[in-house]
């Protein structure tokens, strides 16, 4: 079945095969969306892509969007490829690479917006080729753990980046429990998110710059 395309973003998780990859849940997939500030000629890289919920949430808000999905688990590549099929997703819309992220990256137009769910302890490396692909690059990190978001924060000492954010959602969705409904809470999601500021521009030595 096809998702009908919506006006706003928030595909039902339920509506995604999911095999036992790790996928970005609904509200965390809608406030990501938010923070990347996507346009419609928009070329947004989704690394660690997962089920690929995130891609193909962003495809389906424009035709004229450039989504591509990176990922390197077998697993998680078959299942991206079944979900682009079932939600039917055009093959144009989501180019789908196999790859451990820097890696794979050279062959790819420049990013104008990153999202990155998993990085396999390569957040560092990945940044830098990020921001050598584009010094300009909107960049999105969610991480679920507080030694990820450590990482984050210590990786980022190495940047100049501007408009940064750092949230934690905690959400809790309500489960049937007889006749009743309890909330059931869902692991707390830390979101940052950030422009990269290109070196010796003069934003790079504004106050509001972090280095």
């Amino acid at each position: 079945m096809a998702f009908q395309t919506a006006i706003t973003p928030g595909i039902p998780d339920s509506l995604f095969i999911r095999g036992k990859v790790p996928m970005t849940k609904q509200e965390i997939r809608v406030i990501s969306l938010c923070r990347l500030h996507l346009s419609k000629d928009s070329v947004l890289y989704d690394i660690g892509s997962g089920t690929g919920s995130l891609a193909i949430e962003a495809a389906s808000l424009s035709a004229s969007l450039k989504v591509i999905a990176i990922e390197s688990e077998a697993q998680a590549l078959a299942l991206i490829k079944e979900n682009l099929k079932h939600f039917s997703i055009p093959q144009d819309s989501v180019q789908v690479i196999e790859a451990l992220a820097p890696d794979g990256f050279e062959s790819l137009p420049p990013p104008t917006h990153a999202f990155i769910g998993g990085t396999r302890g390569r957040l560092k490396e990945i940044l830098q080729a990020l921001y050598k692909k584009n010094p300009e690059t909107r960049v999105v990190i969610t991480a679920v753990t507080i030694e990820s978001i450590a990482k984050i924060q210590e990786v980022l000492k190495e940047f100049s980046v501007k408009n940064l954010e750092i949230s934690q959602v905690s959400l809790s969705r309500a489960e049937e429990c007889g006749s009743y409904h309890i909330l059931k809470a869902q692991n707390p999601v830390f979101i940052t998110s950030f422009d990269f500021v290109p070196a010796g521009s003069p934003a790079d030595s504004a106050p509001g710059a972090e280095k």
